[in-house]
């Protein structure tokens, strides 16, 4: 779900850029996605039955943030390709709602999530090392914010990541208090 401490990616895809690349600052994005999978099992340590429960009926549960950064990493890993393989390729947007309430109810478990989400950055961060500086720079028309480079989307990922982590933070504090 959209949450409100972000600007809006269809309407105002500059502030959302903006926004995530500001969660990753001066950091290394690599690092900052390296980190992540062993942030989200953290997390997840000792939720119980928390994991799953919305702590608002419009909000997502720490479990759906954590789907939700599943299927981003799915579609990042296209993109990425798409952008190096192609001459200005056409960047599918898609419907992150959708995809948390068709592709993840029931709530699959997060033992489910972690063995795809995983593979599939090692194999992002893979491609990221190997990829020669200049190639990074390489363009991909993303269908509702417009031209982002190889770098640029990788470096949104790193601010996803931040984000929705902080989200699913949130979402268990909140049934907490």
């Amino acid at each position: 779900m959209h949450d409100a401490r972000s600007p809006d990616p269809v309407s105002d895809p500059k502030a959302y850029q903006d926004l995530l690349v500001g969660l990753v600052g001066a950091d290394d994005p690599a690092e900052v996605q390296s980190a992540t999978p062993q942030q989200v099992r953290h997390l997840v340590a000792g939720a119980g039955s928390d994991l799953d429960r919305r702590p608002q009926p419009a909000e997502w549960s720490a479990l759906e943030c954590v789907a939700h950064m599943v299927d981003s990493e799915l579609v990042a890993s296209g993109r990425y390709r798409w952008i190096l393989a192609h001459d200005e390729p056409d960047l599918l947007s898609y419907d992150q709602d959708l995809w948390v309430d068709r592709l993840h109810h029931p709530p699959e478990p997060v033992d489910e999530l972690l063995a795809v989400f995983v593979p599939l950055r090692q194999g992002n961060l893979a491609l990221w090392r190997r990829t020669p500086v200049a190639r990074r720079e390489r363009i991909g028309m993303h269908r509702e914010r417009g031209p982002e480079s190889y770098r640029l989307t990788f470096t949104l990922m790193a601010g996803h990541d931040r984000f929705h982590l902080e989200q699913a933070r949130r979402a268990l504090a909140a049934l907490r208090a």
